[in-house]
């Protein structure tokens, strides 16, 4: 898929977004870094200096095991309250609850959490789709988000410019639902080697004006673009290379954690 973009590059106007072939299914203790460098060949593509890639978190909590099995899990009295008003199972929102700092909100079929990493977003994250369950109709484990995304998101560049020679930009991306807005888009968990935030305050606009508080959440763009390709389903392309996309060299490289709004400015809860 490719990109056409009019001021958001600032030194060009075409980004590639290629979905790598060949990744398999996960398992706790994968190497991904070795995956990717399959995929990336599979796709007759070699990673090249300021390219990144964007990688489903599903792949790299399934990698670093962070499942839990129901069976396992006790539930408290907090967590049967919660679940019948919610109307989900306790065992998971047990777990939801172990993944949180606060719960925001609740009804019928929501249950809105502040995660313990900062992140405002659904079950903490917890979740049950594409992954392997003894019966397809019956939930017997959940998956965790990683416990930092943004280290690993460090770890996977550092292993993929062991294997390749290249060092890439890596976003690590998940599927959230936003308020006031119907539908689930991508955003940025974990990211390093680029500004997850671009300050562009200072510049001018077209008539000269300086731009007050103008600032990218490029992590999260690219996190976006790149679910285009990736899917929501049984689509099977958790990876994407990102080609061409630029930044200005003086803005320094910041992880995904930069992209959270301090809890002080936070309007809305």
């Amino acid at each position: 898929m490719t990109v056409t973009a009019n001021r958001f590059n600032p030194s060009g106007s075409r980004i590639e977004l290629i979905a790598l072939p060949a990744i398999p299914l996960v398992e706790p203790g994968a190497d991904l870094a070795a995956l990717i460098a399959t995929g990336l060949e599979a796709a007759g593509v070699r990673l090249q200096p300021g390219d990144s890639l964007v990688v489903a978190q599903k792949i790299v909590s399934k990698a670093e095991n962070r499942y839990v099995r129901l069976t396992e899990v006790t539930v408290s009295g907090r967590a049967r309250e919660i679940a019948r008003v919610v109307g989900k199972d306790p065992r998971i929102v047990e777990v939801v609850l172990g993944e949180s700092r606060a719960v925001l909100r609740q009804a019928p079929g929501v249950l809105v959490v502040e995660h313990r990493l900062g992140f405002v977003m659904a079950n903490a994250g917890v979740d049950a789709s594409n992954l392997e369950h003894e019966d397809v109709e019956v939930v017997d484990q959940v998956l965790l988000l990683p416990v930092d995304p943004d280290a690993s998101a460090a770890r996977l560049a550092a292993a993929l410019g062991e294997c390749t020679g290249v060092t890439p930009g890596v976003v690590i991306n998940d599927s959230v639902g936003r308020a006031w807005r119907n539908g689930t888009v991508g955003i940025a968990l974990g990211c390093n080697g680029f500004p997850a935030l671009l300050d562009r305050r200072g510049e001018r606009d077209l008539f000269g004006r300086a731009l007050q508080i103008t600032e990218v959440a490029l992590a999260d763009q690219v996190a976006a673009a790149a679910a285009l390709v990736q899917g929501e389903a049984a689509e099977g392309r958790p990876v994407v290379l990102v080609r061409g996309l630029t930044w200005p060299a003086a803005a320094p490289a910041t992880g995904a954690s930069a992209l959270l709004r301090p809890r002080e400015q936070d309007l809305f809860r």
